[in-house]
Parts: structure tokens; C-alpha cells; sequence
């Protein structure tokens, strides 16, 4: 997917947009690092907006998380 700023964004605003939460700029920072200096953004620039990852809830250690029972 891709995002295209609007004049003032910040990753954080945007990040906030996209995937509900400003804790998730470093995702679009990773994708999009010929912006990673860019700090507000001028309106018209179309950033790469990748799916998160699949979050792991907590509850399992790392190695069962991983396994595959089926």
C-alpha cells in the first residue's frame, strides 16, 4: 500500500493514521528510508505502507510461539 502526505505530516501523524498508532512509525521509517531525514513532509510525497506484523499476544514463549503443531 502507499500513503501520500499531506503538508505538516510527521511519521508519527501518519503512522497514527495508517495503522492506529504513532508507535508504529519505525515501520514506515524501515520502508521508506530515502525519507529517513525528513522530519515534516511537504504534501505530495507517496511513502510505502507495509502491513504490520502479526503481533504475538503475550502469552506463549518465543519457542512455542514459533512451532507449528498442524
Amino acid at each position: 500500500m502507499a500513503y501520500t502526505t499531506k503538508s505538516g505530516d510527521t511519521w508519527d501523524t501518519i503512522a497514527k493514521e495508517v495503522y492506529g498508532s504513532e508507535y508504529h512509525a519505525d515501520v514506515l521509517m524501515a520502508a521508506n528510508p530515502q525519507q529517513i531525514n525528513t522530519f515534516s513532509f511537504g504534501a505530495g510525497v507517496v511513502l510505502t505502507t507495509p502491513d504490520l506484523e502479526e503481533e504475538r499476544n503475550g502469552l506463549l514463549p518465543p519457542w512455542k510461539f514459533e512451532a507449528n503443531y498442524e
